[in-house]
Parts: C-alpha cells; sequence; structure tokens
C-alpha cells in the first residue's frame, strides 16, 4: 500500500521560504512520477509542481515557476518542494502525489492515484 507522508509547512512572511519534505513508502519509488498540489479554502486542488521517474522533466504551474523548485532524492524515496519568495496567495494545504510512470507527467488532479494528508503553509502579509 503507498503510503506518502508529507512535512515542512507551517507559518511564514510574506518573502520567506519553507521547504517541503515527502516520504514514500509501499512503492517503488524510483518507477514513480512525483507531484505537488495544493488546495486554498473554497477552491478546487490545483497543480502545482511535478517531477518524472528520472528528475528529467519538472513542469510547474505558472503562477510558482521561479519561485519553486522541485526535486527527488531516488536513494531516500523523497520528493522535496522548495519554496521562495512566498506569497499571501500561496497559503493552502500542500499534497504530495504518486503516479506509476505511465504516459509522462499530467498535472490535472484526478489523473493521480495516490496521495499523502497534506501540510498547511500560511503566508501572512
Amino acid at each position: 500500500q503507498v503510503q506518502l507522508v508529507e512535512s515542512g509547512g507551517g507559518l511564514v512572511q510574506a518573502g520567506g521560504s519553507l521547504r517541503l519534505s515527502c516520504a514514500a513508502s509501499g512503492l517503488t519509488f524510483s518507477s514513480y512520477n512525483m507531484g505537488w498540489f495544493r488546495q486554498a479554502p473554497g477552491k478546487e486542488r490545483e497543480f502545482v509542481a511535478a517531477i518524472t521517474w528520472n528528475g528529467g522533466t519538472t513542469p510547474y504551474a505558472a503562477s510558482v515557476k521561479g519561485r519553486f523548485t522541485i526535486s527527488r532524492d531516488n536513494a531516500k524515496n523523497s520528493v522535496y518542494l522548495q519554496m521562495n519568495s512566498l506569497k499571501p496567495e500561496d497559503t493552502a494545504v500542500y499534497y504530495c502525489a504518486a503516479r506509476y510512470n505511465v504516459r509522462g507527467i499530467v498535472t490535472s488532479a484526478s489523473g493521480w492515484p495516490d496521495w499523502g494528508q497534506g501540510t498547511q503553509v500560511t503566508v501572512s502579509s
């Protein structure tokens, strides 16, 4: 059974940084593409960033490109999201997701079968 556990969320001032981590178990991690999504109150879950099984492709949402960086360590079964220059509109619950590497990256949340429980990120103005 796939388990994804996020950590690293918290409260930060605008302009600050946070690094989210997601530890994966119950899967052959190096065969999975990994993604980060977020969901703000009253809004739908939205794509933030993803990374292919080998780290070769890393698409980002336009709203975070240039500020966020996704990375992975296959030896540690972990994926990370470095978030810099945070804005109040980045406030959301951030979720880690896993998808077996078939047909590349998809940015729709419905295309990702496995999810973590989420970690809250709050950016104050």
